[in-house]
């Protein structure tokens, strides 16, 4: 390590610190490429880095430099893992602690053994080209473009879903708001649904994951065919974020997209992520 850095689990109360490097960070590498500064509050990065926290905390890992009496954290990195698959959520490093190996020591102390069956996969940015070297020597390397997909789409150019398929709120079918009193046979359903679908289409469930999405106010819908077959389901948002969103055919992107885009008034613009291989909902996206 270099001198005056310690590295150790995380806890709650490194969370805003971790925040601020993942914001000294972006902005850092985002002038150099023209991009402006992030704005807006910290809260909702804060509560995503304490979900990966929770649901991973032996994954999840600070570099602390002591200063005033105090410890400021200078690095972290976060993994978690889901059955099989082993995903880098987030490795940053604070601009004055780079060029230092730091995020090198930090993502080879949570890799896991080379023997174990495991997927190692994340979500990077081309305009990295450090980051993506290292990954790269490990064997995650691009394989899949995936496109941000920012603005206020037209709702004439919003396909309809098809015939015989009709969008359930997630509200509806489990009886209540995620996290109210009600835990019936309902809310077992739609768990039941939600996870033959991620473990048809991802290979494994993972509840834990939906679970912060409700809590964080992302709107879900089931969609099913006039039998009652689940078809997928897809998040919207209030503030504009839409997705994930998972079906069984891809010809169902463009009217689920529609549904999800027009279901909800945002107070600013709508974004999404999309993959490469989603082909239907990137031209679906494109046209509105």
């Amino acid at each position: 390590m270099p001198p005056g850095i310690r590295v150790r689990p995380a806890v709650p109360a490194d969370l805003d610190g971790c925040a601020d490097t993942w914001r000294a960070g972006l902005d850092g590498y985002g002038a150099r490429v023209g991009r402006p500064p992030l704005v807006g509050a910290s809260g909702p990065i804060v509560a995503l880095l304490g979900h990966l926290r929770e649901t991973d905390p032996e994954r999840f890992l600070v570099a602390v430099r002591d200063a005033e009496d105090a410890e400021r954290v200078v690095a972290f990195v976060s993994a978690l893992r889901r059955a099989h698959v082993w995903f880098l959520a987030m490795l940053f490093v604070h601009p004055d602690e780079q060029a230092r190996g730091l995020g090198r020591r930090l993502l080879e102390a949570v890799l896991p053994s080379r023997d174990e069956a495991t997927t190692l996969a994340t979500c990077t940015d081309a305009a990295q080209p450090v980051s993506n070297a290292l990954y790269a020597r490990h064997g995650i390397v691009p394989r899949l473009p995936v496109i941000e997909l920012v603005g206020r789409p037209d709702p004439a150019r919003l396909p309809a879903l098809p015939d015989g398929v009709r969008a359930v709120p997630f509200e509806l079918l489990s009886g209540g708001p995620a996290g109210g009193p009600a835990d019936g046979p309902g809310r077992h359903h739609l768990a039941e649904a939600i996870a033959a679908l991620d473990g048809g289409l991802l290979g494994y469930a993972h509840p834990e994951d939906h679970a912060f999405l409700a809590a964080t106010g992302r709107l879900g819908y089931l969609y099913q065919a006039g039998d009652g077959q689940v078809l997928g389901y897809g998040y919207t948002s209030t503030v504009g974020r839409i997705g994930p969103v998972a079906v069984r055919e891809e010809a169902l992107f463009p009217g689920v997209l529609g549904n999800l885009l027009g279901a909800v008034t945002p107070a600013g613009v709508l974004s999404t992520w999309v993959p490469g291989a989603a082909g239907a909902a990137m031209t679906t996206l494109l046209e509105a």
